[in-house]
């Protein structure tokens, strides 16, 4: 315990406030279990998050005294070995809760762990270690194919489980460690455009400007670009405009839906559209100080979906008001802004690049978790850091935070 206090002295702050908003999540998974029909996936699971907490605070410590150098070396062995796990996922893995159909999950006796979460630690590490070793400036595409190939194959193997909202957190550790590489804003907007073609071609007029638009700023564009990369970012933009609606008819009824509830959830109120629905209910019944903990009704009456882990946040709204949802997103800007400030203080390009991975994947937690619940983004299902519950997420954001500190302790 004298150790683990140790290392907590290097980041008091940091640490406390993600200590702070574990215990906050362990009592909100509490309250989300208090419900007028008890269930026993809901009723003890904040005793399971607590023992989760408790070996995560375990492994903060030991993880906290490896040497950066150490992380630098088993980036590569560790993910090759997550990659092997992911890999097994789509043979043996199970699903969970309303997710039965995901394989997300190994089941090892009693413990069960999503390779998912080890995979976005290995990413990170491989990628700081790759980016960090190149003296090359990140300013072509050219540049970037090594460490987009070192993302897509987790990323790849995590769609066919398939796990969208966790694909999304690798596409986040992608763009911030490229950002941190100083790569350009304008190329990281290039590589992101095919997606944004397969968003817009459902109209086929503003499909066409946004083709034009491609084109024109690939020919003004003040950097250097290869010819034959300039040829393969129109042609990637084509291919997805070109595949938008073969890929809608390919999804499933409930995929469509989770889509089109998205832009008005009336119109499936009581299939696709009513987590959504239930969560803004949720959320606006709570005004400004909420109902009071344990309070909530729409948590009570059990109306609000999967309310432990992905919407987690509503029962925060419901109970605890805007006080409560501000004091959450205060806390987590705090975490993000101490992270960047400790990058920018790491004289290590290692160091900042690990750091910079870390607050990517947990960026694209909150704002996609947040964001679903108030129908801001697509429903996907992905939890909030050390609110929603979750062993695995919860020990591995805490291995995060270690290597954090780690950094923190030799910048």
């Amino acid at each position: 315990m004298t150790r683990l206090f140790e290392r907590w002295a290097v980041e008091p702050v940091l640490v406390s406030a993600i200590l702070v908003m574990s215990i906050f999540g362990i009592a909100m998974i509490y309250s989300a279990g208090v419900i007028y029909i008890p269930s026993p996936v809901t009723q003890n699971a904040w005793m399971r998050q607590a023992v989760w907490l408790v070996v995560a605070l375990l492994a903060f410590s030991f993880v906290s005294r490896v040497p950066l150098r150490w992380l630098e070396w088993v980036a590569v062995p560790a993910y090759v070995v997550s990659l092997v796990l992911l890999a097994a996922t789509l043979v043996i893995g199970t699903g969970a809760g309303t997710a039965v159909g995901v394989k997300s999950w190994i089941a090892i006796g009693p413990v069960r762990f999503q390779p998912a979460e080890i995979a976005k630690i290995s990413t990170v590490l491989l990628l700081a270690r790759i980016l960090s070793q190149k003296h090359q400036r990140l300013t072509s595409l050219r540049s970037l194919v090594a460490p987009a190939a070192i993302v897509a194959l987790p990323l790849g193997l995590v769609i066919l489980q398939p796990d969208l909202g966790t694909a999304m957190a690798f596409a986040g550790i992608l763009f911030a460690v490229l950002f941190w590489a100083a790569t350009p804003v304008a190329i990281l907007a290039l590589v992101a455009s095919p997606v944004v073609s397969l968003i817009v071609a459902y109209d086929t007029t503003l499909w066409s400007i946004y083709i034009v638009l491609i084109i024109a700023f690939l020919y003004f564009y003040r950097y250097r670009i290869y010819f034959i990369e300039s040829v393969a970012v129109v042609l990637a933009n084509f291919a997805f405009g070109i595949i938008s609606q073969p890929l809608w008819n390919s999804m499933a009824g409930y995929q469509q839906n989770r889509i089109l509830v998205f832009l008005d959830p009336e119109v499936d109120p009581r299939g696709a559209g009513y987590q959504l629905i239930q969560s803004k209910v949720a959320i606006g019944s709570g005004g400004l100080m909420g109902k009071g903990f344990t309070e909530g009704t729409q948590k009570r009456f059990n109306f609000l979906p999967e309310q432990h882990t992905d919407f987690i946040f509503g029962v925060v709204g419901e109970e605890l008001g805007f006080v409560g949802t501000t004091f959450v997103i205060v806390l987590f800007g705090f975490v993000f802004m101490r992270m960047v400030h400790m990058a920018q203080e790491s004289s290590d390009p290692f160091a900042g690049l690990v750091l910079f991975g870390i607050l990517g994947a947990w960026l694209v937690h909150v704002v996609v978790n947040i964001g679903m619940t108030v129908g801001m983004v697509p429903i996907t299902g992905i939890p909030l850091p050390f609110v929603s519950y979750g062993g695995t997420f919860l020990l591995m954001s805490w291995v995060g935070l270690a290597i954090a500190v780690r950094v923190a302790s030799e910048r």
